[in-house]
């Protein structure tokens, strides 16, 4: 009897002792992602005149569907949960239009800059998961015409729930096993990005695909996004990978993919790849988008 007491007591001391580590490590991943949750950033304006051409909301339309702006916000700019879990957290698209609670009542146009750009919002914290290391290499006219076309959504009222990182996104964050703030990982005082002339270029083609990079990765082989539901389908593989990827591929089975939603075989693209937006790309950006993907290292799936 009394070795068996003892065993449970030794037992209960380790469960104790494993109990309050793990407390104290929670106590500390919360203070740490706390502080960069809630650091400020002080980003210089930057002078965007937001054109108000008909034309030229039109090409930001467009734009909206082919950079994913559509994906999380919506076709109406109202927004819509990105991240729906107890465990990572809850994340919901802001509302873009000048409706009650939308962000467009009182974004001014370097507002809309600093947080497109750099991930940013106007009282300088930093947003969750907003893709800016994606746009930051966006021109100054293409964030023009793309702001453009946000401004005239017309005004949708919302009620949106609060935004929370659950303790698996605090972890996430904490270890930067995922850019739950991508505002740390841009260097906001480094020169712009060169404006890259529009063609059917690989270097064009480079550009465009700053928007693929966020599901398929930046070596775009694809596979399960991290710190994302581990559910298929996943982003494929885009490299010239014979096996896994587009190395058998040809230019018009790419054009079929992203304007009629199949594959060379047949079988239709899951909705999961947002193609449905993507086919408004034009002749030109489809081709230089094909050329450039066609100069990246051929990788096997899933090394992102």
């Amino acid at each position: 009897m009394k070795r068996t007491s003892k065993l449970f007591k030794w037992i209960g001391l380790v469960l104790g002792s494993l109990l309050g580590l793990i407390c104290l490590a929670l106590i500390i991943v919360y203070v740490l992602s706390n502080a960069r949750l809630n650091k400020s950033y002080t980003i210089p304006a930057v002078a965007l005149t937001i054109p108000t051409d008909t034309s030229v909301i039109a090409e930001g339309k467009r734009q909206f569907m082919t950079r994913g702006c559509v994906d999380c916000h919506g076709d109406n700019g109202a927004g819509k949960p990105v991240i729906d879990d107890p465990v990572v957290g809850r994340i919901v698209a802001s509302n873009l239009t000048a409706g009650k609670n939308g962000i467009g009542q009182q974004y001014r146009a370097a507002d809309w800059e600093r947080s497109i750009r750099h991930g940013v919002a106007p009282d300088g914290k930093p947003l969750i998961v907003m893709p800016s290391q994606e746009f930051y290499p966006i021109s100054d006219d293409d964030l023009a015409t793309l702001v453009a076309y946000i401004k005239s959504l017309p005004p949708v009222d919302s009620a949106p729930r609060p935004r929370q990182v659950g303790p698996l996104g605090r972890i996430l964050l904490v270890g930067e096993l995922v850019p739950v703030l991508p505002a740390e990982h841009i260097n906001h005082t480094a020169p712009r990005p060169q404006v890259v002339t529009k063609g059917a270029t690989a270097a064009y083609g480079e550009y465009l695909a700053k928007t693929c990079a966020g599901c398929h990765g930046q070596g775009l082989s694809g596979g399960p996004i991290p710190g994302m539901p581990a559910d298929p389908p996943y982003p494929r593989n885009l490299t010239p990978d014979v096996a896994t990827g587009l190395g058998s591929w040809t230019e018009a089975d790419f054009f079929q993919a992203i304007r009629e939603g199949k594959r060379p075989d047949g079988t239709t693209l899951s909705t999961a790849m947002p193609w449905q937006a993507f086919k408004v790309m034009t002749d030109e950006e489809l081709r230089a988008l094909w050329l450039y993907l066609g100069t990246v290292p051929a990788k096997t799936y899933g090394n992102r």
